[in-house]
């Protein structure tokens, strides 16, 4: 990616401080902070809107922002626990044990302002996702007027889907629990409530992707050496979206796709290769990320409560 052509990227959303028990060692992580950090690492310039707590879990998330170069000048903080979830590893796998459901994110808003929405207003895609507690702020985020993306995970409902579709562009769903006429008709509802690109990854057996009523497929990518599949799902978003908005046409827009604008510009074979790059690009770099500590490392000693 050409230094002209660097995107920007903001997501605001969650934080958390994953703590491995098995290790003895906390990582930062939260999915809008993976995505910051993935996207950095894909060459775009990322900053973090976020809820942070007064603990030494706080601080290892500063540190790994701070050390990658993501901007964190609009993060909240309050008095209290910043957001953990306790973790073990079972070949490679990470399991969950439980959390504090996102610490002082669950129980202090973002209380966005003016200037914030100004600040968004100067990247090109604004990243979000279910884990965040921001359901009510999205008509004034979308307001921004550039493209949102959104990651469901592997949790929503129909009330859900009508409550934040109409504010999202790119839809994210984690699919592998589903069978294939399930992930058909649940992105197939994301994109009838508004998504312009809907995508469903299947872990191990690739991803989906439906735009304009065409659906995409792509093949994993098989990792090198799995040390940890911590962020794998976020890593293929953010590197598919990097993808995505680095090719998207200089100067273009496409006629009546409002934010999303020029993400969806150019010939239908032009939108059908970029469409087809960035899930390689997507599953490529989740392969990498599954050798990596952590979500994308950045260790510290575990330091707070160890139980829920």
């Amino acid at each position: 990616m050409s230094e002209s052509k660097r995107i920007r990227i903001v997501a605001a959303g969650d934080c958390v401080c994953d703590k491995y028990l098995s290790r003895g060692k906390m990582y930062p992580g939260g999915q809008a902070v993976n995505t910051c950090a993935y996207a950095s690492m894909n060459g775009a310039e990322t900053a973090f809107i976020g809820k942070l707590g007064t603990d030494g879990a706080a601080r290892c998330l500063e540190d790994a922002m701070d050390a990658l170069g993501i901007d964190r000048s609009r993060c909240r903080s309050f008095e209290g626990e910043t957001g953990f979830a306790l973790v073990t590893l079972k070949d490679g796998d990470r399991v969950f044990l439980g959390s504090n459901k996102g610490g002082v994110s669950r129980d202090n808003g973002f209380g966005f302002t003016e200037e914030d929405i100004d600040f968004i207003r100067g990247f090109d895609l604004l990243y979000s996702d279910l884990n965040s507690y921001i359901e009510d702020d999205l008509p004034l985020l979308a307001s921004a007027g550039i493209p949102v993306a959104y990651d469901f995970s592997n949790r929503w409902d129909d009330d859900y889907l009508a409550r934040v579709m109409p504010y999202v562009d790119i839809s994210l769903m984690s699919c592998a629990h589903l069978t294939d006429e399930e992930r058909e008709r649940e992105m197939k509802k994301a994109a009838d409530l508004g998504a312009k690109i809907a995508l469903g990854t299947v872990g191990e057996n690739g991803s989906y992707l439906l735009c304009g009523g065409r659906f995409y497929y792509a093949e994993a990518v098989k990792a090198g050496e799995v040390f940890d599949t911590m962020g794998a799902g976020d890593s293929y978003f953010a590197a598919f979206l990097c993808s995505m908005l680095g090719s998207a046409p200089e100067g273009a827009a496409s006629a009546g796709e409002g934010r999303i604008g020029s993400l969806l510009a150019g010939s239908p074979e032009e939108l059908s290769a970029r469409i087809e790059a960035a899930m390689k690009a997507g599953a490529e770099f989740a392969a990498k990320v599954c050798s990596m500590e952590g979500a994308f490392g950045f260790g510290a000693p575990i330091s707070g409560r160890t139980e829920v």
